[in-house]
């Protein structure tokens, strides 16, 4: 992998990171509600569902979801159910009286499941790591080192990104907690909207 392959791939990764998507909405609604703190393990869990993904697309499954499209069908379809179920937890802690954090109790583990489970079922992130990652990895030569190098940047730089969001959000309170069902509810429908497209998408 030459330096300039590798400047590349920074680039479409840092582009994908600035790009509000799924992971980044509940990262935002977390910290509105619960602080940047818990936000912590909603990106670990983020993160370690992406090296888990990338592990098993470059390693054991590259072409799996080629071969077999139906298990691709059904783990989006598994992500829609879970962002209206997402959408419909937000909906109802909007009517929560909110002061920098929600009344409604989460633990490490629910946070750290927000960002697993948003991550882990996303197609969008199944079909990045076959797609792009073979793209910078030279297979003649040590792609196992090269793998860590690029994952290791992924997960940095997605961490990063995540935390920005969920910094910049509870920044953002001072203006917004005058009102905050309008912030769940946008999030909420945010979600929905995601759920719809891709379940519209799918059957394309």
């Amino acid at each position: 992998m030459l330096p300039l392959e590798f400047f590349l791939f920074l680039q479409i990764i840092l582009f994908l990171f600035i790009t509000p998507g799924t992971p980044r909405i509940v990262i935002i609604s977390n910290s509105i509600n619960y602080g940047v703190k818990n936000c912590i393990w909603t990106a670990l869990g983020d993160i370690t569902a992406n090296i888990i993904q990338a592990t098993l697309v470059i390693f054991f499954i590259g072409s799996f979801f080629s071969d077999y499209p139906i298990f691709l069908i059904i783990l989006k379809w598994a992500g829609i159910m879970y962002l209206c179920y997402l959408a419909y937890d937000l909906y109802n802690s909007s009517l929560n009286k909110f002061n920098s954090k929600s009344s409604k109790k989460k633990n490490i583990f629910s946070f750290f499941n927000d960002g697993f489970v948003i991550a882990g079922t996303s197609p969008k992130a199944w079909m990045f790591f076959p797609f792009i990652f073979p793209q910078f990895i030279d297979f003649q030569g040590n792609y196992v080192i090269q793998f860590i190098i690029l994952i290791s940047t992924y997960v940095f730089l997605d961490f990063l990104s995540l935390m920005g969001y969920a910094v910049l959000a509870n920044k953002l309170i001072h203006w917004i907690k005058a009102n905050p069902q309008k912030i769940n509810r946008v999030s909420a429908f945010a979600l929905i909207v995601i759920a719809i497209l891709i379940s519209i998408l799918q059957k394309n």
